[in-house]
C-alpha cells in the first residue's frame, strides 16, 4: 500500500504562484511499483478533474486549462511529487489531490488533499 500525503496548499492572489508537495511512503515494493503518479483537483459543485500526470518514463500529461502554467515533476530518490502551479486564475481554486497509480490489480491511491484559493 501506498501512502500519499499533500502540503503546499494556501491562499494566494491571481498571478501568483504555488508549490504543491506530494510525500509517499509504504514499502520498497509498493513504491518502486509506483506507474503513474498525479494530481487532480475538485471545485465546490464539480466533478474531481486531471490536472496533471507523470509517468515512470517521466513523461507527463496536463490539463489544457493549466498547459504552460503548471509543472509536474517527481524526484524518486525523494519519493515526492510535485506540482508547480504559476500564473495562478481564481478558476484554479479547488482541493487539490494527489495520486498514486501501480495498475492492476490496485486500486489508486489517493491523498487527503490541499486547498489552493486563488483570490482576484
Amino acid at each position: 500500500q501506498v501512502r500519499l500525503v499533500e502540503s503546499g496548499g494556501g491562499l494566494v492572489q491571481a498571478g501568483g504562484s504555488l508549490r504543491l508537495s506530494c510525500a509517499t511512503s509504504g514499502s520498497i515494493f509498493s513504491i518502486n511499483s509506483i506507474k503513474a503518479m498525479g494530481w487532480y483537483r475538485q471545485a465546490p459543485g464539480k466533478q474531481r478533474e486531471l490536472v496533471a500526470v507523470i509517468r515512470s518514463g517521466s513523461s507527463t500529461n496536463y490539463a489544457d486549462s493549466v498547459k504552460g502554467r503548471f509543472i509536474i515533476s517527481r524526484d524518486n530518490v525523494k519519493n515526492t511529487v510535485t506540482l508547480q502551479m504559476n500564473s495562478l486564475k481564481p478558476e484554479d481554486t479547488a482541493v487539490y489531490y494527489c495520486t498514486a497509480d501501480r495498475g492492476p490489480p490496485y486500486a489508486p491511491s489517493w491523498g487527503q488533499g490541499t486547498q489552493v484559493t486563488v483570490s482576484s
